[in-house]
């Protein structure tokens, strides 16, 4: 039986990962936040300063996780991404906590194909876009001798490059609202040992180019570290993100899109220049009603 479909759809949020997942004849869309962006003590902010957080991800992905597509049908993405954020923590306390706030523009290049070779409907195109930008004016966090833990609010606008013809990595087409919360524990005192789990939901907008809501997402990211030395850190992490409800509007599917993720990550201090580095790899081990492939991301953080 084939599907009738129009393009494959992905998302592209905080600077990482990305989401992907075929748009048929019953639209379907993910949520912004691409998950596997915060792994290791992901559930942690900084303490009160300025900072300068650059993500930079590599993405590929040659699986698609949808039903019905013929043997011969070709599927292949690979993108590079840049999302620096700027992030102010002050000394200001809410609710005992310190208040900070974010923004983050996230920019790149994708190559992309699908389709069966020499069929009608077949797709391939290459190109550079701007992203929606991330506005995030609230953020409490908490710093304890065995815990830290942190929520806030934030908002995706729909500024970026959205072409219905091509995979929206940077531009959705909607508008997102973003609630947060997450924590690291510490089970020793010489906080050797963390464990973190950070939380987001998604709230979507109508999409301004179909008349649907996309429905609402939650993710999940967690890692597990140890201290190797006072500057070296190793660990695992991993995500989860599904869509918790139906799309809404005319057209509008009801298949439920999810992934799951794990792999190793290095986190590097380097004390002389200020600046703190991180490396991990996801491998996409299960997915349904989406690519399944591996995202490679080195964060960069800088305090000034």
């Amino acid at each position: 039986m084939a599907l009738k479909f129009r393009t494959v759809r992905c998302a592209l949020g905080l600077g990482a990962a990305l989401i992907l997942t075929v748009v048929p004849a019953d639209a379907q869309f993910t949520g912004h936040y691409p998950p596997g962006v915060e792994g290791v003590k992901g559930g942690t902010l900084p303490p009160p300063g300025v900072y300068l957080r650059n993500y930079n991800i590599g993405y590929w992905a040659d699986e698609l996780e949808v039903g019905g597509l013929p043997p011969s049908f070709d599927f292949e993405i690979s993108a590079l991404v840049f999302a620096p954020r700027l992030v102010w923590i002050t000394n200001a306390k809410l609710f005992g906590g310190y208040y900070g706030a974010d923004i983050l523009i996230p920019f790149g290049f994708v190559d992309w194909e699908q389709g069966v070779q020499g069929a009608p409907g077949h797709m391939d195109d290459d190109y550079f876009g701007l992203g929606d930008i991330f506005v995030e004016p609230v953020t409490i966090s908490w710093h304890g001798d065995r815990f830290d833990a942190g929520v806030g609010y934030g908002f995706w606008a729909a500024t970026g490059d959205f072409d219905r013809d091509r995979p929206p990595v940077f531009g959705k087409g909607f508008w997102s609202h973003m609630l947060t919360a997450g924590g690291t524990w510490y089970p020793d005192a010489g906080k050797k040992w963390s464990f973190s789990l950070l939380n987001r939901y998604e709230f979507h907008h109508e999409h301004e180019d179909f008349d649907i809501t996309p429905g609402q997402t939650l993710t999940m990211e967690w890692g597990l570290s140890r201290a190797v030395t006072e500057t070296v850190e190793v660990g695992i992490a991993g995500y989860y993100q599904q869509q918790t409800t139906d799309d809404d509007g005319p057209g509008a599917g009801d298949v439920k899109d999810h992934v799951v993720a794990l792999g190793p990550e290095v986190n590097v201090a380097i004390a002389k220049w200020g600046l703190f580095a991180s490396l991990r790899y996801n491998h996409e081990f299960e997915a349904n009603d989406r690519p399944k492939g591996e995202t490679f991301t080195l964060t960069l953080t800088k305090r000034f």
